[in-house]
């Protein structure tokens, strides 16, 4: 939702300017620049990006337009989920974690927490990163290095939309100039026309510079910018449940492992720590 008003904000305060100081937003509509300059970005986008990338790309953007982030509350729900894996698996041993883990959408703790299960990349995180647990095929103190392994793998890919529109954004300046090149051209050959008609000419191709430049720093990089900070919170999620998940691993009490991982949190979603610690005491697994 802040796009979308940063958007109208951006848009408003640009005519609104531009009309305080006497022109006429309408010579700014010059259909043939915007076919160029937004064609020639779509092209440059189909060119570099592959199939499944685009298709992030658009979800990502989606996202960030009409997305929800994640909030305080979904901290608490995803530490009060992990603190009842937990002590399932200290108090009845990590084999009784088994039918949790390999069928998490029957899983009678999962499924008091619908929101993270419906989400399939957390879940999977969660279920990869406790099956070497329960399995034993690993050590411990080897459990970090592979869960941090895959959640590297998963920041690399998340970025591929970012470095994308990135590259649109940073190439927009010059397509605006091809645009006012070819407007130019145009020009040349009406110049027998008169200066009206060079004037009307003439503007159209400054037009194409302008929207090229407003385009890139007014909407296309500011949305890369907002994407990279989306995925930077999403991987702070995904590594909460790799500190919790690893510190239990290594034999840490499931309070003392739940607490660790709070304590990785920004401190604009981080829980306070003595009512987390109050309402997971006062769950029924907690007693």
């Amino acid at each position: 939702m802040f796009v979308l008003i940063g958007a109208l904000i951006v848009i408003g305060s640009t005519l609104g300017g531009f009309m305080i100081a006497g022109g006429n937003p309408m010579v700014l509509l010059h259909v043939s620049e915007f076919v160029v300059i937004l064609g020639v970005a779509l092209g440059v986008l189909v060119i570099a990006s592959p199939a499944h990338i685009m298709k992030e790309i658009v979800h990502k953007v989606q996202l960030a337009s009409f997305g929800k982030g994640i909030s305080r509350a979904d901290y608490v729900d995803l530490l009060k989920m992990l603190y009842e894996i937990f002590m399932v698996g200290r108090r009845n041993g990590l084999i009784a974690l088994e039918e949790h883990v390999m069928n998490p959408k029957q899983s009678a703790i999962f499924q008091k927490y619908p929101a993270f299960l419906a989400h399939k990349e957390r879940t999977e995180f969660l279920v990869n990163g406790m099956k070497p647990v329960i399995d034993g095929k690993i050590k411990p103190d080897q459990l970090e290095a592979l869960m941090s392994a895959e959640l590297h793998a998963k920041n690399e890919e998340s970025d591929h939309p970012v470095h994308l529109l990135q590259m649109v954004g940073d190439s927009l300046p010059a397509i605006g100039i091809v645009a006012a090149v070819l407007g130019i051209i145009n020009t040349m050959g009406a110049i027998a026309e008169g200066p009206e008609a060079v004037g009307e000419k003439v503007a159209a191709a400054l037009t194409g510079t302008l929207l090229g430049i407003f385009v890139a720093y007014g909407f296309v990089n500011p949305v890369a910018n907002r994407i990279k900070l989306m995925n930077q919170t999403d991987s702070q999620y995904l590594r909460c449940i790799l500190i919790a998940v690893s510190s239990f691993a290594k034999g840490l009490a499931p309070l003392t492992a739940v607490e660790i991982a709070r304590r990785s949190l920004d401190s604009s979603v981080q829980p306070n720590g003595d009512e987390l610690e109050a309402t997971l005491k006062s769950m029924p697994s907690g007693r």
